[in-house]
């Protein structure tokens, strides 16, 4: 099955009616926002996805949008927050300053990374574990793209799911990047911590609220790990303890692969599985594998033709 749905393949949908009176829009397959028009039922309001052009403030894409006559709402309006399912983001508006007394700690926690600026942003679709994931990715930056590995460790975790016993399982992502395999995991049943670069972490944090929130067990939590830096300052071993450490297309030719081992190490205990999910296109790729190989115990767990990725599941050696 193709996993991979672009924005044009994938049809757009609205769960939720608006208020005639003016109140709130709801979009459950998020990318989509309701334009109000004369309220009514939603087949006659217009209905507008998000556009690059249209994008007035590419800091905070918006997700979801409350609609009134004016926004933000006059001082005592009601807003239906519990039927929001996605994040609010209201251009230069933090939305923390509208809503931070009705904020859940658990989520209020998760916004405190802001989207990078970049020039351009697309919302993509990926269908896991029946559920329509919409990333917002950009070219601009390696880390806010899904690469070919991060779709074949996403398929191998869906078709394992009772094998590996994801549900409630502590998982921790390397490399995050725009955030699929997390949301994946998450979708999964998964207790999920997705780390990367902080250049990162705000549009990996609209990706998984946007993915998770009201549809997940357990909400991701998001945290800044720069390889082989405060390592056990910042996850100390006592208190970091993982079933599953996943990563997916972070080996290539760059200049971090010893921290990026030193990492592992010091993320994996006995008991801790690494599944590691890697498209091989540099010598130094194999240099890595061989030198993975020193301090795990490796199998080859699965190979993907179609897309030169190969996953291999790490188990840390004994001293």
């Amino acid at each position: 099955m193709d996993r991979y749905l672009s924005s044009e393949q994938q049809p757009w949908s609205v769960g939720a009616s608006l208020n005639p009176s003016g109140g709130w829009g709801e979009a459950t397959e998020e990318g989509t926002l309701w334009e109000e028009s004369t309220g009514g039922r939603p087949g006659e309001t217009e209905i507008k996805r998000e556009e690059g052009d249209k994008k007035k403030d590419r800091e905070t894409p918006v997700a979801l949008l409350y609609h009134s006559k004016s926004f933000p709402p006059e001082e005592g309006a009601r807003v239906c927050l519990e039927k929001i399912t996605a994040p609010i983001f209201l251009g230069s508006v933090a939305w923390e300053s509208c809503y931070s007394s009705t904020i859940e700690p658990s989520l209020h926690a998760l916004q405190k990374f802001v989207p990078t600026d970049y020039a351009s942003y697309t919302q993509e679709n990926y269908l896991f574990a029946g559920k329509n994931i919409v990333l917002q990715e950009s070219i601009e930056n390696y880390g806010a793209v899904v690469w070919p590995a991060a779709i074949a460790l996403c398929q191998y975790l869906e078709e394992h799911r009772e094998e590996l016993k994801l549900q409630d399982a502590k998982i921790l992502e390397l490399g995050a990047g725009p955030g699929l395999v997390s949301i994946v995991a998450s979708i999964l049943g998964a207790q999920v911590t997705a780390t990367d670069q902080p250049d990162v972490l705000g549009n990996l944090q609209y990706n998984l609220l946007k993915n998770t929130l009201q549809r997940t067990a357990h909400l991701p939590d998001v945290r800044e790990l720069v390889w082989g830096e405060g390592l056990e300052r910042n996850f100390p071993r006592s208190a970091c303890c993982y079933d599953y450490v996943l990563a997916s297309d972070i080996v290539y030719h760059h200049y971090c692969l010893a921290s990026l081992l030193s990492t592992m190490v010091h993320l994996c205990q006995p008991g801790t599985v690494l599944l590691w999910a890697n498209k091989f296109r540099f010598s130094t790729d194999y240099e890595f594998l061989d030198q993975f190989k020193q301090v795990f115990d490796t199998t080859l767990l699965a190979e993907f033709p179609e897309s030169s990725v190969k996953l291999f599941k790490g188990t840390l050696k004994c001293d």
